[in-house]
């Protein structure tokens, strides 16, 4: 629930943000791809921290959900970002990444979602392509109102990632960031990172959004959102001839 912290002028409406990992735990992650992503995340969740002490608009809540052979979240509740440790994950079975979507879409459902929330951040990490029912358990998540409202970006891990599958989750090909090395990822990871400052900071907010009643997050079209609240000209690029 939204709490209300005093300011000079009146009351300012702390809003929750709710930040998600979605990691592909797949076996063909093994090796440097999966050791990469958790030392990766572990770095980036101190920062995380950091730009939400500074941010007194939003609370950063985060929440990491695995997937290969089924799907399982790593905690059952939202955790607030600067209570949050990282446990390293391990690969090894196929890729159920419709369960990962199934396993997603109730947790952006109301209740729990609440309504009165920032666009949630939705960070999905794969190598390869779904072994199971994506497209159904997808087209359910994105035809819910915090799923169209969601902020979705993909890290495309190496040559053999299903880009155009990616693509499809996002809803935006520029937001599909390529990472065909251990460098390139651990850059992309971070850069993801800053998805939530960027949805929570006023400064990200244009004139005609800033108009809208803020308290109705569902008046905002679903199809304008990344690129309404995403700087898309900061996505970094990495010049590497690696490919995993």
């Amino acid at each position: 629930m939204a709490t209300a912290i005093k300011r000079p002028g009146g009351e300012l409406a702390t809003r929750p943000l709710h930040f998600f990992w979605i990691v592909d735990c797949s076996g063909s992650m093994m090796g440097e791809k999966i050791g990469t992503v958790n030392n990766a995340i572990q770095n980036v969740i101190p920062e995380m921290a950091n730009e939400a002490r500074d941010n007194p608009n939003a609370q950063l809540c985060v929440q990491t959900l695995k997937f290969c052979s089924g799907a399982h979240w790593l905690t059952e509740e939202p955790v607030l970002v600067e209570d949050y440790a990282w446990d390293d994950l391990q690969a090894s079975g196929v890729t159920d990444m419709g369960e990962a979507f199934r396993m997603l879409g109730m947790k952006l459902q109301m209740p729990p979602m609440p309504q009165r929330a920032l666009p949630p951040v939705l960070v999905l990490l794969s190598d390869g392509a779904p072994t199971d029912d994506y497209m159904t358990h997808l087209n359910d998540l994105l035809a819910l109102p915090w799923g169209k409202k969601s902020v979705r970006i993909a890290i495309s891990i190496g040559s053999d990632a299903d880009d155009e599958m990616l693509a499809k989750f996002t809803g935006c090909p520029e937001l599909v960031l390529q990472a065909n090395s251990a460098p390139a990822l651990v850059k992309m990871i971070k850069w993801a990172s800053t998805a939530a400052s960027q949805v929570s900071a006023p400064a990200s907010r244009p004139a005609a959004r800033a108009k809208n009643d803020l308290d109705d997050a569902f008046e905002i079209p679903a199809h304008a959102q990344p690129p309404l609240i995403i700087d898309m000209n900061n996505i970094p690029h990495v010049n590497d001839d690696a490919v995993w």
